[in-house]
C-alpha cells in the first residue's frame, strides 16, 4: 500500500498536517473557552454583586429581623429584579440561601435544572454544600467552576457572594450561576473555520506533495531505466540534470558513473581485442615459418635465420603473457609491494648502466643530474626499478641517434622526491599524451621504432606509481623531446 513514495509522502503530510490542525483547534479553543469564562465570570460577579446590594438595602428598610421571613414575605419583589438580571445578562439563575445553604428564592432561567435526587432535603428545599456556605463566610464571596458536588445536573460557572446586614451578621447568601461562557457560538464558527481551512490546506499540501515527489521521483525513475540499460550492455543512457540540488547532483554523478562504466565497457572491448591481436600476431608467424620449414619451403641454410625470429617472437610472446600475469596481480590486489627505505639515485645509476651498450649504439648524450649524491624513498626497490627500467628503455627507443638523453632526481620537500625521465627524440603529439598510459596504447602506429613492445610497459609504470599513492605525468614537444615525471615519499605515510 505504501510502496509509492507520492502515497508515503502524502500519507506523512496529512498526518502531521491533521495534528497540527488539532492543536491549533485544541489551543485556540482552550484560549478562547478560558477568556469567555473569565468574562462570564466578571459578569457573574458583577450581577451577583447588584442582587447582594439589592438584598442588603432592602432588608434595612423591612419590618421583619428574620432573614427567612423577609425573602418569603418579599419574593414578589425581589423576583422581577431576578429575572430583569438574568434577561439582560441570559442564561442565568439566581438563588439566595440563609444561612445552612438552604435555597429559599431562585429566579431567571429555567433553562438550568437542579439535580433533586441529589440534594433534596428532607423539608423539600434545595440546598448547597455546606462547605461553600462555610468558605463564603470566611471569603465573603467566590467565583467557581463545576457542579457544586451535585448540585447542578451539568457544569456551570457560579459566582456566590455572603448577605451581611448592617451589624454585618451573616444572613445568606446570593448564587449567580450559567452554563454559557458566551463563546459557544463562536467556537462553533471557529471550528468551521479551521475545517474548511484544514481542507484547503491538505488540498495545497497535496498538490505541493506531488509537484516534489515527482521532482524527487523523475530522476530516480530515470535512473532505473538507465541501470535496467546497464545491465543488459547498454551503457550510452544518461539521465537530464535540472537544477543545482542534491538530485542534480546525483544526477551528474550517475552521469559520470555511466560514463565511466562506457570507457571502461570501451576499454574491455578494446583490450580483448588488443589481446587478441599482439597473440595472433606471434603466434602467426612462428605457426607459418614452423610450417614453412616443415614443408621445405624454406631452404635449410635459412633455417638459421627464420629460427632466430620464431625465438624473437615467442620472447615477445612470453613479455606479453608476463606483462599480463602482472597486470592482473597488481589490479587483484595479489601484488604486494615490499615498501622500504632505499637509495633511488643508486638504482637509477644501475638502470643507465645496464643500457650502456644501447647507449653506446645510438651515440646518446647522457646526463645524470642528482640533488645529492644519495636520495632515499620509500617504496617497493623491485618495483621501482622496474618503472625506471621501463621508462628509460622507452627513452632510448624512441630517442634520436646523437640526442640527448637522461635521468633528472630532485626534491620537492621534505617529504616528496622527483624523477624525471628525458630524451631527445619524436616525442609525443600533444593530443596523444594522455593516452599514453593506456593499456595497448602506442604513438608509433607504424611500429617502425618499436617492433618488438606490446604497449603494456607505461600502463605498469602507472598502475605501480599509483600503489604507491603517487602520479605520473608525460611532458613534450612533438618532434624534439619527451620527458617522464613521477613522484615517490621520502617516508611511510602516518597511519
Amino acid at each position: 500500500m505504501f510502496k509509492s513514495i507520492f502515497i508515503k509522502y502524502v500519507s506523512v503530510f496529512m498526518c502531521i498536517i491533521v495534528v497540527c490542525i488539532f492543536l491549533l483547534a485544541s489551543i485556540i479553543a482552550t484560549i478562547i473557552n478560558t477568556y469567555g469564562t473569565n468574562q462570564r465570570l466578571s459578569t457573574l460577579s458583577f450581577a451577583c454583586s447588584s442582587m447582594s446590594d439589592f438584598i442588603t438595602d432592602d432588608y434595612d428598610t423591612a419590618n421583619t429581623r428574620n432573614f427567612s421571613e423577609y425573602l418569603y414575605e418579599n419574593e414578589a419583589a425581589i423576583h422581577p429584579v431576578m429575572n430583569l438580571l438574568s434577561g439582560n445578562i441570559g442564561n442565568m439563575l439566581v438563588f439566595i440561601t440563609d444561612t445552612d445553604g438552604n435555597v429559599t428564592v431562585s429566579g431567571g432561567s429555567t433553562g438550568i435544572v437542579l439535580e433533586t435526587e441529589v440534594v433534596f432535603n428532607a423539608d423539600g428545599e434545595y440546598s448547597v454544600p455546606s462547605e461553600l456556605i462555610t468558605q463564603l463566610c470566611d471569603d465573603k464571596e467566590l467565583s467557581v467552576t463545576g457542579d457544586l458536588d451535585g448540585f447542578f445536573v451539568t457544569e456551570n460557572i457560579v459566582s456566590a457572594k455572603a448577605i451581611y446586614d448592617n451589624n454585618h451578621v451573616f444572613l445568606g447568601a446570593v448564587f449567580v450561576c450559567s452554563t454559557d461562557n458566551g463563546v459557544d457560538a463562536l467556537m462553533v464558527d471557529m471550528n468551521k473555520a479551521i475545517l474548511i481551512s484544514g481542507l484547503w490546506i491538505m488540498l495545497a499540501a497535496l498538490v505541493a506533495t506531488y509537484f516534489i515527489s515527482e521532482r524527487l521521483v523523475a530522476p530516480i525513475r530515470e535512473m532505473k531505466r538507465a541501470a535496467e540499460a546497464f545491465e543488459k550492455g547498454h551503457f550510452d543512457v544518461r539521465i537530464n540534470v535540472i537544477g543545482n540540488d542534491e538530485i542534480a547532483g546525483l544526477s551528474e554523478a550517475f552521469n559520470s558513473m555511466a560514463q565511466s562504466l562506457e570507457e571502461l565497457e570501451d576499454m574491455r572491448r578494446s583490450f580483448l581485442a588488443n589481446v587478441s591481436h599482439e597473440l595472433r600476431t606471434p603466434m602467426t608467424t612462428i605457426v607459418g615459418f614452423v610450417d614453412s620449414i616443415l614443408d621445405g619451403a624454406i631452404p635449410p641454410d635459412k633455417h638459421e635465420y627464420y629460427l632466430g625470429v620464431i625465438s624473437d617472437e615467442v620472447k615477445r610472446l612470453s613479455r606479453l603473457v608476463t606483462s599480463l600475469l602482472d597486470i592482473s596481480r597488481m589490479q587483484a590486489g595479489e601484488k604486494k609491494f615490499n615498501m622500504q627505505t632505499f637509495d633511488v639515485c643508486e638504482t637509477a645509476r644501475q638502470v643507465l648502466i645496464s643500457f650502456e651498450q644501447r647507449i653506446d649504439e645510438k651515440k646518446l648524450d647522457v646526463f645524470f643530474d642528482c640533488d645529492d649524491d644519495n636520495i632515499d624513498v620509500f617504496a617497493d626497490p623491485d618495483a621501482i626499478h622496474q618503472v625506471i627500467y621501463n621508462l628509460c628503455e622507452n627513452g632510448i627507443k624512441f630517442a634520436n641517434e646523437g640526442g640527448k638523453y637522461g635521468i633528472a632526481i630532485k626534491k620537492l620537500s621534505s617529504k616528496q622526491v622527483e624523477i624525471s625521465v628525458f630524451d631527445e627524440g619524436l616525442g609525443i603529439k600533444e593530443d596523444e599524451l594522455k593516452y599514453v598510459f593506456d593499456r595497448f596504447y602506442k604513438s608509433d602506429k607504424s611500429r617502425g621504432l618499436d617492433k618488438t613492445g606490446v604497449g603494456l610497459g607505461l600502463y605498469i609504470v602507472r598502475t605501480i606509481i599509483e600503489a604507491h599513492g603517487e602520479t605520473i605525468h608525460a611532458e613534450s614537444e612533438y618532434g624534439k623531446w619527451c620527458k617522464f615525471v613521477f613522484t615517490l615519499p621520502v617516508e611511510a605515510p602516518k597511519k
